[in-house]
């Protein structure tokens, strides 16, 4: 019998680059390989990259160099790169290091069995064209590699966007959705596999509008909506979005569809009109504000997250005050904060900076309101039931943890028997970053 090979996957980055990440060793499954938790261990070392921040391709040359010695010992070895690095940086990857075989941009990893067929025969393989064909279509049907109770399932792919800030439409092409039939067959064949939630992903989730069933043209509402009637699925979330893309029906589904949590992320970047208008965001504070009105009118418990850059070029005092306004009004769950960081080829890299030591000044401002926000929205918690799916054993031996509705961590004492499952609980304490509580008897 032949061993089977061995296959290594480091991810950088996003939800959407985990997702990748497992149909990328699906795709390989087909050619042999079994996944390993070591590089050390492995025929074949896959990096997954991302290219959002700054130095993201310094990282990858450097994880690159940490491998060079592994790979001199085991001269076999093959080693790829994947992702959004992958797709910005191309020949020049293996120009500089070497010993990588293989680059595959995030469009073209449906291409990974003829690429594997190169090295074998001992070539390079270079695939990071934006090929016509639906690369999910060439896909393994069935999602093997996946375990646990929580799954990712990317429904929208690319950005027409174009933010002045922002890499990704040219790293993942345009915003192109995938036909509802094929998503909702992945989702049950998750829900047969023992997934209970399942989390919708896009560069702009919200902006979803693929094919239906009926000939009809869907958005994310209807897609939501008839996931929700898949039996043994009890939870439905979905990020990123943006403001832009909010649509009536989907505001009301957070109201009237019960498997659809109340959590958004939902970015705004700026509290600056001015600021936005340099971003290229095509919407104002306002306009942002008059959707979360919408929403919470919808969904009143709705607890919100978002995505803020400081210090983008131009942004003086008085634009930060702007943002820090904005965070008041909308009092944040949780939020994602940055510092600016240029990204070569857009528009905003080739602006004059924000000194570099007002910028971690506002940074550690907004971090501090955020997280006062933060605690605020969890201590509301305590004394409150809330329904928690569990999905591993806890830090401490004899608990269980999971994420409430409202993606907070939870912990309770409890046998690992109920991971996997939905139950109540009530919170009865907040810590750093996570809720305590203790079952609550079924009656």
């Amino acid at each position: 019998m032949t061993e089977a090979k061995k296959l290594y996957v480091k991810t950088y980055g996003c939800q959407m680059n985990v997702y990748d990440s497992e149909r990328m060793a699906e795709t390989l499954g087909v050619q042999g390989y079994i996944q390993v938790d070591t590089a050390e261990a492995a025929d074949m070392i896959l990096l997954n990259t991302c290219h959002i921040r700054e130095k993201a391709a310094e990282k990858l040359y450097s994880d690159l160099g940490r491998l060079k010695p592994l790979h001199d010992e085991k001269p076999d070895l093959k080693i790829g790169v994947a992702g959004c690095v992958a797709q910005a940086e191309g020949g020049e990857i293996m120009r500089r290091m070497p010993i990588v075989d293989l680059v595959v941009g995030p469009q073209t990893y449906h291409r990974l069995p003829a690429m594997m067929e190169a090295l074998d025969r001992g070539e390079t393989a270079l695939d990071t064209e934006f090929p016509e064909e639906d690369k999910f279509a060439h896909l393994p049907k069935g999602r093997g590699t996946h375990k646990g109770p929580t799954a990712f399932l990317t429904v929208q792919e690319g950005c027409d966007k174009f933010c002045s800030f922002c890499v990704v439409p040219y790293t993942r092409g345009a915003e192109v959705s995938r036909p509802a039939d094929r998503l909702l067959r992945e989702a049950r064949d998750l829900v047969e596999r023992g997934v209970r939630e399942i989390t919708l992903l896009g560069q702009n989730v919200n902006a979803y509008h693929g094919a239906g069933s009926d000939g009809a043209e869907w958005g994310l509402a209807r897609l939501v909506r008839d996931l929700a009637r898949i039996d043994g699925l009890d939870r439905i979330r979905y990020t990123t979005s943006h403001p832009n893309d909010m649509e009536d029906d989907l505001i009301a589904a957070h109201g009237d569809c019960a498997k659809l949590m109340p959590y958004l992320h939902l970015p705004v970047q700026s509290g600056s009109d001015r600021i936005l208008k340099a971003m290229n965001r095509k919407h104002t504070a306002d306009s942002y504000l008059r959707v979360i009105e919408r929403l919470r009118a919808a969904r009143p418990d709705l607890v919100l997250s978002g995505d803020f850059i400081v210090g983008f070029p131009g942004e003086s005092e008085s634009d930060f005050q702007a943002t820090l306004d904005l965070v008041r009004s909308v009092g944040y769950g949780s939020a994602y904060t940055f510092k600016y960081s240029p990204r070569p080829g857009t528009p905003a890299a080739e602006r004059a900076q924000v000194d570099a030591a007002e910028a971690d000044d506002r940074l550690q401002r907004l971090q501090a309101l955020i997280t006062e926000q933060q605690r605020a929205t969890q201590a509301a918690m305590v004394g409150r039931t809330v329904q928690v799916l569990f999905e591993k054993p806890g830090r401490m031996t004899g608990q269980v943890t999971g994420k409430s509705d409202y993606l907070h961590a939870v912990h309770v004492d409890g046998p690992e028997t109920l991971i996997g499952s939905v139950a109540p609980v009530e919170i009865v304490a907040t810590n750093t970053n996570s809720l305590a509580g203790r079952l609550v008897a079924r009656g």
